[in-house]
């Protein structure tokens, strides 16, 4: 079932911040690129479960783990650098109605 969840007011989340949320279980991770792009994916690396969110931005849309140093494309999920070599989940983000929405498809 695709539904769309609140994750943010527009404005919450500072440039080059992060916001944590749990849906349904789920943690997810909201970053805010430069106050135009938001992207939002697993909070976990696929490598060992590390928490993403306590990683840098290596790059536009790289985030690194900090405990092995993988990378990830936030646009898609996909692993850019060893160890990790499985993808992570990548939820949509939309700004509409003064809010930052999330589709997740649970």
């Amino acid at each position: 079932m695709t539904r769309w969840i609140k994750a943010a007011d527009l404005g919450e989340i500072p440039a080059r911040g992060k916001k944590i949320l749990e849906i349904d279980g789920t943690e997810i991770v909201v970053f805010n690129i430069d106050d135009e792009q938001y992207y939002a994916v697993e909070d976990i690396c696929s490598h060992d479960g590390g928490p993403l969110a306590e990683g840098e931005l290596v790059a536009t849309y790289e985030i690194a783990c900090p405990r092995h140093g993988a990378t990830f494309d936030m646009r898609t999920g996909k692993p850019l650098t060893m160890p990790a070599i499985e993808p992570i989940e990548a939820f949509p983000v939309v700004a509409r109605d003064g809010a930052l929405w999330l589709e997740v498809d649970w």
